[in-house]
């Protein structure tokens, strides 16, 4: 008969479980997005889920983040009520003590994401708790654990709606996914609960993007039933939008579709959908009392071989960036940035722009200059940077007319579309908007030779920084006449 299931071991598990995501994408995960580059046809998607692949491979060799955002823990645990522990502390003060030890690991520091106090001060818990936890109690003498990590890019395009019993969930599913744009980061993971209660649709759409991707494996056999053929028939209409690759235009938006159900009112559907992104980040085990889980790594045959050439593209000098340049870019176009490259994302932009209404002045001079949408992971000894993905540019939307207005900036960095207020502000001032691909931190963190602060110190990851790139692979969004690729890329892979 084995042990007894300590805390001990619980902690260690979930503590090196995390750790264990934020470097490797499930196995599941890296087939399905080869056979999504195999297939795809638009060049700008196939090249982006090429440095989602790259990036991949690389973390795994280097045991670096996937993505900068490390994400919030999500952990699912399932109790069996026979099960024989020594626990004495609340369940969350246990796997907040795991998060505590994964998040501080100094060969692999995690990013801070969690703010306290969300409708005050937000300041950062500086240890990414408290984790989100749901339990269960179940069967058995076990305790199985689902270990996820969760970035704020695919959790902010979550939707939710009591649909009529006679409405179609595949119409709502499709049209919320049409007007998502691509902060989440496609091509990922489509989850969805229906039925039981509000907060148990939302519970059931979480969990759902834990489950292996099989829609492959199923496309072959045939649907066995009408939830199997339901997630068919969403997959090949969401891929049908055309939205690809980080709203690029292409073919393949969606890897996969998970549906859960439950009994529910009979007056009510409650439908929740929660998409994962191309940084989907998860791990189980179980334990028996036998001791601490462990982990096997992915082997390497798993990633494509993609070739090992450096990105293509334009070269452009951040730091001669004339009207004349700037106006000969044109949506889609790869470019190779070098120069001088600042930073700055929500809370930076907050404060400039507060700055600059009280009549003072800014803290650096961004006329002329290119700043990117970005708070990075910590550097560990022997690198410059973390990994230093983008983050969503829609944020910064509301700041974009004064900041362009005031300073002169010219380019802006950052991933998925833009609002039609800040491409109109765009093109009033004859800036650009690059994006570079969410999803590939560290393969962009190796671009940036030089970094150092430079203001707003006390806001930690979104402290404005001074980057000093060499090649850094981004792709022309928005042109300086406000012409848009994620208007134009999906419209010209859209299929009827």
């Amino acid at each position: 008969m084995s042990g007894r299931i300590l805390e001990a071991h619980l902690i260690d598990s979930i503590a090196d479980a995390l750790q264990y995501i934020s470097y490797y994408h499930p196995p599941d995960f890296i087939i399905a997005m080869a056979q999504a580059h195999a297939r795809e046809k638009s060049p700008s998607a196939k090249a982006a889920i090429a440095q989602i692949l790259i990036n991949s491979r690389m973390c795994a060799l280097g045991h670096r983040p996937i993505c900068q955002d490390t994400g919030v823990a999500n952990v699912f645990v399932e109790v069996g009520v026979e099960a024989r522990t020594d626990w004495t502390r609340p369940l969350q003060d246990m796997i907040d003590d795991a998060v505590r030890r994964a998040w501080r690991l100094e060969t692999n520091p995690l990013r801070a994401s969690v703010v306290v106090d969300p409708l005050g001060a937000r300041s950062n818990s500086g240890d990414n708790t408290p984790a989100m936890i749901q339990t269960q109690l179940v069967a058995g003498r076990d305790v199985h654990v689902t270990v996820s990590s969760k970035g704020g890019g695919s959790e902010n395009k979550t939707r939710f709606a009591v649909l009529n019993p006679s409405d179609s969930l595949a119409d709502w599913v499709v049209e919320r996914v049409s007007r998502m744009g691509a902060g989440w980061c496609p091509p990922g993971i489509l989850g969805i609960g229906v039925g039981g209660s509000v907060d148990k649709a939302m519970a059931m759409a979480k969990a759902s993007l834990n489950v292996a991707i099989d829609i492959t494996d199923l496309r072959a056999r045939g649907p066995r039933n009408s939830i199997e053929e339901m997630r068919l028939d969403i997959l090949d209409r969401v891929n049908a939008l055309g939205i690809g690759a980080q709203g690029l235009g292409g073919i393949t938006t969606a890897l996969d579709v998970k549906i859960a159900a439950h009994p529910t009112h009979a007056a009510s559907m409650p439908v929740a959908l929660i998409p994962n992104c191309a940084a989907t980040r998860h791990v189980d085990f179980t334990l028996t009392g036998d001791g601490p889980a462990t982990f096997t790594a992915p082997d390497l045959s798993l990633w494509p071989d993609i070739g090992g050439q450096g990105p293509i593209g334009r070269r452009l000098s951040l730091d001669d960036l004339t009207d004349e340049v700037l106006a000969s870019l044109r949506p889609g176009e790869t470019l190779l940035l070098s120069g001088t490259l600042y930073t700055g994302r929500d809370a930076a932009h907050r404060r400039m722009v507060e700055t600059l209404r009280e009549g003072g002045t800014l803290p650096v001079d961004l006329r002329g200059r290119a700043l990117y949408y970005v708070g990075p992971v910590d550097a560990i000894p022997g690198e410059v940077i973390g990994p230093a993905g983008p983050t969503t540019s829609t944020r910064m939307d509301k700041f974009t007319k004064e900041v362009l207005a005031a300073t002169g900036l010219k380019v802006m960095i950052g991933k998925a579309e833009r609002g039609a207020e800040a491409i109109n502000a765009i093109r009033r001032h004859g800036a650009v908007y690059l994006i570079a691909v969410g999803g590939a931190a560290y393969l962009v963190s190796q671009a940036i030779k030089a970094a150092r602060v430079v203001a707003y110190e006390d806001l930690g990851m979104e402290a404005i920084r001074e980057f000093k790139v060499e090649d850094m692979p981004v792709t022309v969004a928005v042109d300086t006449a406000g012409n848009s690729i994620h208007e134009t890329g999906p419209r010209q892979w859209a299929r009827a």
